[in-house]
């Protein structure tokens, strides 16, 4: 379809509660990213994960101890 066929019908205006729910939905995804974060790869026992969580924080000036 080219712009010239599209006409206003068919802009379709989501309310406000879609706009909202994607809010909560991407702000719930980033906490869970940083729980997976904190919980799994900076208490990780595997060496390699743990020191590479540990140099990315340092660099990033996040004081961890």
């Amino acid at each position: 379809m080219s712009q010239s066929q599209i006409t206003g019908a068919q802009v379709r205006h989501f309310p406000v509660a879609a706009a909202q729910a994607g809010r909560v939905t991407q702000a719930l995804m980033a906490m869970m990213l940083g729980l997976f974060v904190v919980g799994v790869v900076g208490f990780s026992h595997i060496d390699v994960v743990h020191n590479a969580a540990h140099d990315v924080r340092h660099s990033n000036a996040f004081p961890c101890h």
